[in-house]
């Protein structure tokens, strides 16, 4: 078993349940880790022997895209979108941060954590 990690992945959306959030829009962070076999890959030297990092990319782009209130919900849209583009994923853990949340106070960031496993 390997793990993949794309760390500090930056995103421009407009999540949130206020209405301001969806017209201002905010910073976001999201790390996402996979775990898959990658022992095919470390011998084949070969990209369709492994999880492709363009794809994984790809995916969180998209989704963040999608306007939702709850950052849970994006979270949920990539982990599923993970599983179904791609079979080799055993376990996926993705964290999505809004920078600097509209909460009256001196906070840097909120964070959501949801994993899921085949």
């Amino acid at each position: 078993m390997g793990i993949i990690k794309l760390n500090n992945i930056r995103s421009y959306a407009h999540h949130g349940c206020l209405t301001e959030e969806g017209k201002i829009g905010s910073d976001y962070r999201i790390d996402l880790q996979i775990e898959a076999d990658l022992s095919l890959s470390a011998k084949s030297d070969e990209l369709k022997d492994t999880v492709d990092y363009v794809h994984l990319n790809k995916i969180v782009k998209e989704e963040m895209d999608i306007r939702s209130k709850l950052l849970e919900h994006v979270a949920q849209r990539i982990l599923d979108r993970i599983f179904k583009e791609l079979q080799n994923v055993e376990k996926a853990t993705v964290e999505v941060s809004k920078i600097n949340p509209p909460l009256g106070g001196d906070v840097e960031n909120v964070t959501i954590v949801l994993s899921k496993q085949q």
